[in-house]
């Protein structure tokens, strides 16, 4: 295993995510079971979580791309106060799926490729009946992420791609790439 792999770490993603935002807006990465989730604060719990899927790295960056996307009103709702239909979805349901992930995904494949990693998109329908067109998918996500690299990206999502940067790319120590990430929040 390279160095580069051992530092792809739910420890790292977590320390960065919770350095650069925990204060102040106080919300945390949380690892969770089956399914993601995000969830306002409430009173047993003090702070917003990004809850992401099983421990896996890529459902982390995924919440996260959500988190980074919600304004200030849709962090008061549990998931933001979307819709969500789960896999086996028909032809009109995929459809309206896909488009509600082009930018959270394009979001998610600037951090993937910020980390030194391979970005997939992801359709999330292997029980439904239809066919899905990848491809055309990933090539919409795909013109998202440029559009948000020449356009810029919105200010949680700029602080969080730049700490990834400074720690999986430039070498500097979590706390560094903390201080990196924390400055874009100016």
């Amino acid at each position: 295993m390279s160095d580069r792999q051992e530092r792809w770490t739910l420890k790292d993603i977590t320390a960065l995510f919770d350095g650069i935002f925990a204060e102040r807006y106080q919300t945390r990465l949380i690892r969770g079971g089956d399914e993601p989730l995000y969830r306002p604060a409430n009173s047993e719990t003090p702070y917003h979580q990004v809850i992401f899927a099983r421990g896996y790295y890529a459902s982390a960056l995924h919440e996260i791309s959500h988190w980074c996307i919600a304004g200030a009103q849709r962090r008061q709702q549990e998931d933001y106060g979307y819709w969500y239909c789960p896999d086996g979805r028909d032809a009109e349901q995929q459809k309206a799926f896909e488009q509600a992930e082009i930018a959270p995904q394009a979001l998610e494949s600037i951090f993937t490729r910020a980390c030194g990693r391979v970005f997939h998109v992801s359709v999330d329908n292997l029980g439904g009946d239809i066919e899905v067109d990848i491809e055309a998918f990933a090539m919409r996500v795909e013109a998202r992420a440029q559009r948000y690299q020449h356009e810029g990206l919105p200010l949680r999502a700029e602080a969080f791609r730049h700490a990834l940067e400074a720690y999986y790319q430039q070498g500097f120590s979590r706390q560094l790439a903390i201080a990196q990430g924390l400055h874009r929040l100016l």
